[in-house]
Formats: structure tokens, sequence, C-alpha cells
């Protein structure tokens, strides 16, 4: 009998080694062929650009990157099992009692309990010493594949009720259980090994609620993250709750029975009405105050639509007998001689000093003044502004629309009187969820719009995008989302048949993601993510719509 170990070749691509390791080995246990430090830190890992758990077992010789929480899925690994264990130490001690996930805020996520007895503040710090039993009891996050049909009645059984109606509308032959420790639950991304991995967390009561935090970024993943002052994003929030209540579609499940059932046309019309009723508040706010406002100022995020709301924040001042202007920070770049470069050498068109700062104010002066200014035109192509022929004079009725990822940064016009300027910030904060515990990340929601849109009019493929969305996104935490609160008004872009609508155009794009390629854990995590919607024809969808900047057909010049 032949008893030597099969050796399988593994290359670790965070070490750029290459070793051998006795066939079957758990992931968790390549760590230390490959030398990694900070292995206590490591939550998962890419094996041949697929997203695995740590009890993942080699076979066959394997490409593999390991993933912490400072990695995109990683962090995405962590927060679900958080979810996981905060849902599990609820029912542990308030058996009749549920816990609603309701959006992410504040480097954690906003949670309500619904049907618990206890004060609020008795019941968090009860539910939060469960959680750190748990987690001192290492106990296994297991993951069990089930006929679908089965799963859905298991739902049912124990209360999932959207759950359960999201399963038999996604017409999946299997699906994922999740159990710990004989409490079920379902999640659509891989958990962590053990409630050992998630020794960082903090629950503090918030609001009407509670906070579950995860680990801070800003104090290098080592403590919980604390509440900071965002008011104005949770009140947008809780008017999210109020739209969701207006349409009737809380969850996925349910979007997918009104398109199934011939209410798209009606969910498209008073989504659209909605964002309008908003448009037209602002407007009027704005309006009140037309006496010292001179300039409107209007940021966000990549992909929220802040061209498109724009347009139609101009539109509705309009109405209100107001002349406004528009101009875009694009065109007021430095010269690429003039560009900062990043850690890594290349431009950095995110920072603020990417922008002309001195032109910028001197031309803002002038209009205030009352003079007439040329505005500039960037040329992208050979990385230099030049004079666009485009003449503007602000009379005693005009208001200026300045629209850039800057425009919130009070750095900008710190030359202009804080009552002479109005702040809106514009983000896509998705509307509909997937069931109680799985949000949709505000991230995702963007970057579908944006891999539509980069292939419509930028010539990106959906890897190209994906590819560079880390860098993106690390841009907007740094230059853009600290300044939110300086808001005025905050505009939820995000509309609640979008995701079905861009599945048509996004899908195909993902699918030519090549496995060999390191945006192919993400293409695929996306196409299993659409897969629970139902298609939505854009045959409705109107030219005014912030659809329409990422799909074609706007009624608005770009």
């Amino acid at each position: 009998m032949d008893t030597t170990v099969k050796m399988i070749e593994v290359f670790c691509t965070n070490t750029q080694s290459k070793f051998l390791v006795p066939s079957g080995t758990m992931l968790k246990d390549v760590i230390a062929y490959a030398g990694m430090e900070n292995a206590e830190k490591i939550l998962g890992a890419t094996v041949n650009n697929k997203v695995q758990r740590l009890d993942y077992r080699i076979y066959t010789p394997r490409t593999v990157n390991f993933l912490d929480i400072f990695n995109a899925n990683g962090k995405r690994m962590y927060a679900l099992s958080l979810m996981f264990l905060c849902y599990k130490a609820v029912k542990d001690i308030y058996p009749e009692a549920d816990l609603h996930i309701k959006h992410s805020m504040n480097d954690g996520y906003y949670t309500e309990l619904i049907n618990c007895n206890d004060q609020l503040t008795e019941a968090t710090e009860k539910i939060k010493k469960q959680m750190q039993q748990l987690v001192e009891k290492n106990l296994p996050f297991e993951r069990k594949i089930i006929p679908s049909n089965e799963a859905a009645e298991l739902f049912d059984k124990v209360g999932m009720k959207e759950k359960a109606q999201l399963i038999r509308s996604s017409g999946w032959l299997y699906t994922n259980v999740d159990i710990l420790d004989g409490t079920v639950n379902a999640f659509f991304f891989h958990l962590v090994m053990s409630t050992g991995y998630l020794k960082i967390f903090d629950l503090v009561p918030y609001q009407s609620g509670m906070m579950l935090f995860m680990p801070d970024n800003d104090k290098d993943y080592s403590e919980p993250g604390v509440i900071t002052k965002q008011d104005k994003l949770f009140g947008i929030f809780k008017e999210h709750q109020n739209w969701i209540e207006i349409l009737q579609v809380p969850y996925v499940s349910r979007l997918n029975y009104g398109v199934k059932n011939g209410y798209v046309n009606q969910i498209i019309q008073v989504s659209e009405a909605l964002h309008e009723k908003k448009y037209a508040e602002i407007a009027d706010n704005i309006i009140r105050k037309k006496d010292n406002v001179k300039i409107v100022f209007l940021a966000g995020p990549s992909s929220s639509g802040k061209t498109t709301s724009c347009r139609r924040l101009a539109t509705q001042l309009a109405v209100g007998g107001i002349h406004p202007v528009q101009i875009s920070m694009d065109d007021y770049f430095n010269d690429r001689e003039h560009t900062p470069k990043d850690e890594n050498g290349e431009y950095d068109f995110e920072c603020l000093e990417a922008v002309d700062l001195e032109f910028f104010s001197y031309q803002m002066q002038q209009l205030l003044k009352g003079e007439e200014v040329e505005l500039p035109k960037f040329d992208f192509v050979k990385g230099e502004k030049s004079p666009s022929g485009n003449k503007i004079r602000l009379n005693d009725n005009s208001i200026l629309i300045v629209e850039g990822i800057h425009a919130l940064n009070p750095k900008l016009s710190a030359d202009i009187k804080r009552k002479n300027k109005y702040f809106v910030f514009v983000s896509a904060l998705t509307q509909v969820a997937l069931d109680r515990y799985n949000l949709i990340s505000t991230s995702d929601n963007r970057l579908i719009r944006r891999i539509v849109r980069d292939n419509n009019y930028r010539g990106s493929s959906a890897e190209d995008t994906l590819l560079r969305w880390a860098s993106v996104r690390s841009g907007e935490e740094k230059h853009i989302f600290p300044y939110q609160e300086n808001a005025d008004s905050i505009f939820n872009s995000s509309l609640l048949y979008e995701i079905g609508l861009l599945k048509t155009y996004c899908e195909p794009l993902l699918m030519k993601v090549p496995q060999n390629s390191l945006a192919y854990a993400d293409a695929q995590r996306l196409l299993r993510f659409l897969n629970n919607f139902a298609s939505i024809s854009a045959d409705f969808v109107p030219p005014t719509s912030i659809m329409r900047e990422f799909l074609g057909g706007s009624s608005f010049v770009y």
C-alpha cells in the first residue's frame, strides 16, 4: 500500500511565494506555509480568484490570496458574520424578539429590535454580553446546501417569510443555509469560519435602535467604531423608510412579485415622482434663501447621479423663477504637469489639490461681484484647460450651481461667505433590501451603475471598472464622505426598481470577466447578487430619470 503523501503546489500572491502542501490541507493551515504576517487577522482567501472560507481544502495546484479586513471581501465576510452573531444573541436572550438590520452608517449598522419588552439600554447590554460569550466559545459558522423548496419551508417555519419568498422567486435549485449553534439564517456571501474571528465589535443604543459597530478603519481596525454625529444622513434614511412604506416594497421578493404581476409601470412612476418631489423641496428651500444664496454646491460620490441631479434641480429652480447657471468642477482641474501624484506615482485626480483652487476662487469672487467671467474647458486628452468661449454673469435673479466631488469641502469655497452658499449632497442610499438581515450595499448599487455607464460612454469593460473600484472607494472615503454632514440638503438618488433594470445590461458585461482576472471574484459575487432580481425593462423609464445618465436616452445634455 502506497502511503506517500501527495504534495500540491500553491502560489501565494500575498507573499509572492511558491511552496508545496500535503493534499487536503485547509487554507487556515496554508497560512503558515506562506509565511504570512498577522495570521490571526486573516478571514478568508480567494482561490483561483474565487472567494473561499479558511476551511476550504487544497487538492490540486492553486493560486491563493489571503483576505483580511483591509480587503473589501474580507470586510464583507466580517460584517455578515457579525450580523449573524448579533441575530443569534438576540434569539438566545429574547426568543420572541427579532432583529432588523436597517442600513449602514458610522462604520457600522443601524439595527432595530422588534417585540422586545426590555428597555433599549438594558436589552443592548444583554445582547452585547451574549455576543461576547459566543465569541469566547469560538463556535463554528456552518453552511449547508439544501434544495430550495426545503430551504423556503425552513425559513417559513422560523418566521423569515420574505427570505422564503425570495428563494421561491429566484428559481434556484439549491440554497445555502447558515447555522450557528442550532440557529439558522442565510447570508448571500461567505462567513468567517467561527465566532472567534469576531473579537472586535461594539453594540450601543442609538436613536430608537442599536448601532452594531465594525472594527474602525481610522484605527487600523484594532478597535470598534464609535458614534459620530450624522443626524442629516440618519434623517434621509428615515425619509427612505417613508418612501418604502409608500411603495409597499420593503424587500426584493415584493419587488419581484410586482414585476411578475404587471406592476412595473406603477412602481417606476411612483419612484420617479418621489424623486421629483424631493428635487422640488430642495429647490424651494434654496428659493426661500435667494436673497443671500448665490451659489449651490452639489457633491456626491462616483455614479451617484450628480449630473442629472444638477439638471433636475436647475429645472425646479427655473420653475420657481430663478435663473440657474451650471458649471462643472471637472473644468477646473490643474493642468497635468501640476496634478499631484499618489503613493504609487500615479496622478491623483480624486484629491482636492487636483483642482486649480486659486483660479476657481478668483472666478467665483468675480461672479459674486456681478462681473463677467469666461468659463474654462478642460481637455482630458491634452491634460490642460483653456478658455471655452462661454461667458457668464450673475444677475439679481441668478444662482450658480457648481457640481463636483469636492463641492462640499470647505476649503473649496473658503473665501465665500456661508450665507451665500447652499450645499447639496447626492448619494445612492439603497432603498430595498434582500431581507431583514441582508442589506444591499450602497457601494454595490453605485458600482453596478458605473459598470453600465463606463461600458456605454467610456469604452471600459466591467473588468476595468472593477479593478479601479477599490481606488475610487478609497478616494471617496478620504475626500467626499467626511463632508456629507455639511450639506443643507441630502438627496437619495437610488430608485427602487433600478437594480432589476440595470441587471439586463450589467450581467453580460460581468460574464466577460475572465477567471484569471483579479476582478473575477467580484464579478461572480455581483452576478450571484443580481440573480436575486427579476429583470425590468427600460420601456417605462422617463427620459429625465437618473437612470438615463447610465443607460442613455436622457433628455438632458451631458
